[in-house]
């Protein structure tokens, strides 16, 4: 009996050991199996981790100016604010506004309440952060109540941010649908893509030109080419 059981034993060890054997080498596969799927992508994917990074980027833009709208349509819904009577006035420049002009202040925790960001460095051609400049200067074309001839009336509240990374615009155009990013050509004057709605300068102008590159018609956001460099605009407040 004793013989028996040693023997039973013996096996028992020896199934035991067979088992952890067998466990092993599927270890050693599955590991040799990620070590290599890790290499491969480390070998192809810099162009896939850039491509990630600019839709990542693109994603930031576009959605920073769409919480500026959704503020600004919060005043005008809620408080029945003019959007002729809006204020673009940054944190820095609050100082400036009287009592008055606080509850039209986009940015103003009284007004809007909008948060004001500048744009990181990242998606700007200068690698340095880039600066939101928000007025009622220029106009979309079929966007709002459109008229050829640009005045105070049909001009678009727009956010422009000029000296955009190219590959960050063609992301956006991607994202959007649409071709690829066009060099505007105006009907109506030159746009303006830098000046500043605000307790300096409150009023609608109407001083830029028109959005008509064919690509961009009646869209509410994109990208266009001035001057050699890459802006993206967002209307936040169409009239």
């Amino acid at each position: 009996m004793t013989v028996l059981n040693t023997a039973v034993a013996q096996n028992d060890r020896r199934s035991e050991s067979g088992n952890v054997l067998f466990l092993i080498l599927i270890a050693v596969a599955l590991f040799a199996a990620l070590s290599y799927a890790v290499t491969q992508s480390t070998r192809s994917g810099g162009g896939d981790a850039s491509k990630e990074t600019n839709l990542v980027n693109a994603a930031g833009i576009t959605q920073y100016p769409a919480s500026v709208k959704t503020a600004i349509t919060r005043m005008v819904i809620s408080s029945s604010i003019d959007p002729d009577d809006l204020l673009f006035d940054t944190p820095s420049t609050f100082g400036t506004l009287l009592t008055a002009d606080q509850p039209n202040a986009v940015f103003y925790p009284a007004g809007g309440g909008a948060t004001y960001v500048e744009a990181p460095a990242s998606v700007m051609q200068t690698n340095a952060a880039g600066v939101w400049h928000f007025n009622g200067e220029n106009q979309v074309e079929n966007i709002g109540t459109y008229n050829a001839t640009l005045d105070a009336t049909n001009a678009d509240l727009i956010a422009f941010l000029p000296n955009v990374k190219k590959a960050v615009c063609d992301s956006i155009h991607a994202k959007l649908g649409l071709s690829v990013v066009p060099a505007d050509i105006t009907n109506s004057g030159a746009l303006d893509v830098a000046s500043d709605m605000d307790k300096a300068d409150p009023n609608i102008d109407a001083g830029g030109g028109t959005i008509d590159a064919t690509a961009l018609v009646g869209q509410p956001q994109g990208c266009f080419i001035q001057s050699g460099n890459y802006v993206y605009y967002h209307v936040v407040a169409e009239r």
